[in-house]
This record gives C-alpha cells, structure tokens and sequence, in this order.
C-alpha cells in the first residue's frame, strides 16, 4: 500500500468514526462502479440520505492549498453523477421528505503517524450540501 494511499485509507476511516459520533449511520463505504467511487454513503439523524467524499491531506503538504481544494468542478460532476445513479438504484434509502445530498470532508493530518487514530491529529472541516 503506498503512502497516499494509506492516507486516504486512515482519512476515510477517520471520517467514518466521526459521522458516527455525529449520529450519522454507515450504510456502505468505497462502492464503486465503473461510473465512479462513493467514499461513504451514510443516513443523516434526520433521515437523509448523505454520499460524503473524503479529501485528506498532510499539513507537511498543504502549500496554502486544502484537501478541499481538491474537489475540482470535474469531480464534483463525477461524484453527483455517481451518487444519483446509486440513488437512482436504492430508493428504498430515501426518505421521500429529505432526499439526498452531497458532502465533503476535508481532513489535515498534523501527524505521520497515520495508524494512530488520535482524533488530536485530524483537524476536520464538514460541508453540507456540496
């Protein structure tokens, strides 16, 4: 595994942990299809259904640039195309009142230490409604 990788592995999986303290249920995480990649696809407490994108980055790396800084216009296409397709096909997810929507988490790591998932070493940044 290389080292982007292993980044964006520990920042989905950080990001997973967070939703979930935020009460926000998992229902599958990397679904991918040859018409794109859902990171995380989760239920909100309000019932709605939510398909989160996770951009990690290393402070060490950051250059004045974030990890949000990533989502290109281009991706968000990609990543709104690939969620309304799954939506498309698990209606039964969606609740007639709330919907869907698209969120991006946006995680610097201060550490290395990417195994250690000490919360002190994710600074996290939430967007609703992408």
């Amino acid at each position: 595994m290389t080292k982007k990788s292993e980044l964006g592995k520990a920042g989905e999986d950080f990001a997973c942990e967070y939703l979930i303290k935020n009460g926000y249920k998992i229902i599958d995480r990397n679904f991918r299809e040859k018409w794109g990649e859902l990171d995380i696809v989760a239920i909100s407490k309000d019932k709605t259904l939510i398909f989160v994108e996770v951009k990690t980055m290393q402070e060490s790396n950051l250059q004045g640039l974030g990890p949000e800084d990533q989502m290109t216009a281009a991706k968000i296409k990609k990543f709104k195309k690939a969620a309304s397709l799954y939506a498309g096909h698990n209606q039964n997810l969606i609740n007639d009142k709330k919907g869907w929507r698209l969120d991006l988490i946006a995680l610097e790591v201060s550490s290395a230490e990417l195994l250690t998932k000490d919360e002190n070493n994710f600074r996290v940044k939430h967007y609703q409604n992408i």
